[in-house]
């Protein structure tokens, strides 16, 4: 039912219908009050290299980017590797007492495997779709991601809440791995929120244009859906996201990229991505920058998370609460801490 209204409204409906859902999360900070956008901290790099993903760290808190989660998609997926960049994560956020949250972007399975050996894992991640077919094709079920969020509740790591779940959607999944039964994409997408609503999660995004132009053909067509999505999350109870994006084979541009930004921002979307230069190096597509997500929060006189937007003035990087300035003493503190964490390494 939800895929079937937005398919009658024009992008204004579905911008003001999503203005009007709250939803709001809570882990180590406030995610989804009004008047707020948050963004994810996206370092990630080609080689996992732990003085790559620090600067990358460094840059985005600098562009007051991380409340909603620094979030690493790893480019080598197993267990030994995700334990390696969560305890590198929370060295940093415990240290300069950040209220935010970390989470390795590996598969659940995984993460239910750094929990038991002991790592510090704050959210558990998964890639969902909305049939069956698709999450077996994704090796998980329902049963998988229960027993994945009762691992993380049991650590209790939480300070202001324990939404402990995050989970990313896009359409088009379901027809490229042939679990659709025929269903149209919309409807597809729509289920899926479903099985997210299911586990209370801190985060949902849909990841709009990275499959590719097989799916979504251009930039209309990825401005479309990203409205779309926003608004079947909202309207089901999802504290919804988007990773504003397109691959470098889809007839799209950051043009197009600047303005669905911008009319996700006035339908109150909950959180965006933060990636230096909006260039991935590691997953190659191209998505909002840290400049972006500062941008969106200035027109549109948007804040990140309360408690992080108490650090950013505490750490003096934020400045009579609207001045931004590149504080000296946060990379020299970054700078001493982090070559411990990595060996001497500059």
């Amino acid at each position: 039912m939800a895929a079937a209204v937005s398919k009658i409204m024009r992008n204004q409906d579905l911008i003001l219908v999503a203005k009007k859902c709250h939803v709001k999360t809570a882990f180590r900070n406030t995610i989804g009050l009004p008047g707020h956008l948050s963004t994810r901290l996206q370092p990630n790099h080609p080689t996992d290299d732990l003085t790559g993903i620090a600067a990358s760290i460094l840059d985005g808190l600098l562009y007051a980017c991380g409340d909603a989660v620094i979030g690493i998609n790893p480019a080598t997926d197993n267990v030994q590797q995700a334990t390696r960049l969560i305890k590198m994560m929370d060295e940093v956020i415990q240290h300069y007492e950040i209220p935010t949250q970390s989470c390795v972007l590996t598969h659940v399975t995984n993460t239910i495997e750094c929990i038991e050996q002991g790592a510090p894992v704050d959210l558990v991640f998964q890639s969902i779709g909305g049939t069956q077919a698709t999450n077996d094709s994704f090796g998980f079920n329902l049963a998988t991601l229960a027993e994945a969020q009762a691992a993380a509740l049991s650590l209790n790591r939480g300070t202001v809440g324990n939404n402990v779940m995050y989970f990313e959607t896009g359409q088009g999944s379901a027809l490229s791995a042939n679990a659709n039964h025929g269903l149209d994409q919309q409807t597809c997408e729509a289920r899926a929120y479903a099985v997210a609503r299911k586990f209370n999660p801190l985060l949902v995004n849909t990841v709009v244009g990275f499959i590719g132009p097989e799916y979504l053909y251009d930039g209309k067509e990825i401005t479309r859906a990203g409205l779309e999505d926003h608004f079947c999350g909202k309207l089901l109870g999802l504290p919804m996201g988007c990773d504003v994006c397109y691959t470098n084979h889809a007839e799209a541009d950051q043009n197009d990229m600047d303005n669905l930004l911008t009319l996700l921002g006035v339908a109150g979307c909950t959180f965006v991505m933060g990636i230096p230069g909006s260039d991935d190096i590691m997953l190659n597509y191209q998505t909002t920058s840290f400049h972006d997500a500062l941008y969106a929060r200035r027109v549109l006189g948007l804040k990140p998370a309360p408690e992080f937007d108490a650090w950013l003035a505490k750490m003096e990087i934020f400045k009579n609460n609207e001045q931004f300035t590149l504080n000296h003493k946060l990379p020299d503190a970054f700078h001493k801490s982090l070559n411990r964490m990595i060996g001497g390494r500059s």
